[in-house]
């Protein structure tokens, strides 16, 4: 079995986790997440610790089994503490503003771009140039903020454009004469 499957997840205070008909339902403070379970790798909840069992002859049962003890502590984290992602913007007028659920973007286009947050994701604007995508499930919390930056992707010449806050752009020198 993989090394990361062989070791239990921890169930924090005021996380409920519950196996039923193939799924795994997670409850916590911050929501709850479900997730289909692979009928190759069996999970166990026992004394406030998940425990993933895969068959240790089968290479996909034992790699599924890996993915799932991801998967499956990544809600936990989800439901308890959350997800978020920063953005910063980089250029002359381009600018962010949340109303609500919707994320008004001024990113040099002859129009500002809507972006309706979906359910289970809060954006927020800190600043002008910052946006903070938050929400407990963190494959949806990724999807929007890259949606967010393709946008207007940073190019490597200027280095404007919609960022992730900790990414780094490599620039590139110009065309001399």
């Amino acid at each position: 079995m993989s090394r990361i499957a062989k070791n239990p997840i921890a169930l924090p205070k005021g996380v409920e986790a519950n196996i039923s008909g193939g799924q795994i339902t997670v409850k916590g403070s911050n929501g709850t997440l479900t997730r289909n379970l692979s009928p190759k790798v069996e999970v166990q909840i026992a004394e406030g610790l998940i425990s993933i069992v895969a068959d240790k002859t089968d290479k996909q049962a034992n790699a599924l089994a890996g993915s799932t003890r991801a998967n499956i502590a990544n809600m936990v984290t989800g439901v308890s503490a959350g997800f978020a992602r920063k953005l910063t913007m980089v250029g002359v007028g381009y600018r962010a503003q949340a109303k609500g659920d919707v994320l008004s973007l001024s990113l040099g286009f002859s129009h500002p771009v809507e972006l309706t947050a979906p359910q289970g994701i809060t954006i927020e604007t800190p600043s002008q140039t910052e946006i903070v995508v938050k929400g407990c499930d963190k494959q949806r919390v990724g999807q929007v903020a890259a949606d967010i930056r393709a946008y207007r992707p940073p190019e490597p010449y200027k280095g404007k454009g919609v960022r992730y806050s900790d990414e780094e752009i490599v620039r590139k020198e110009a065309k001399k004469k």
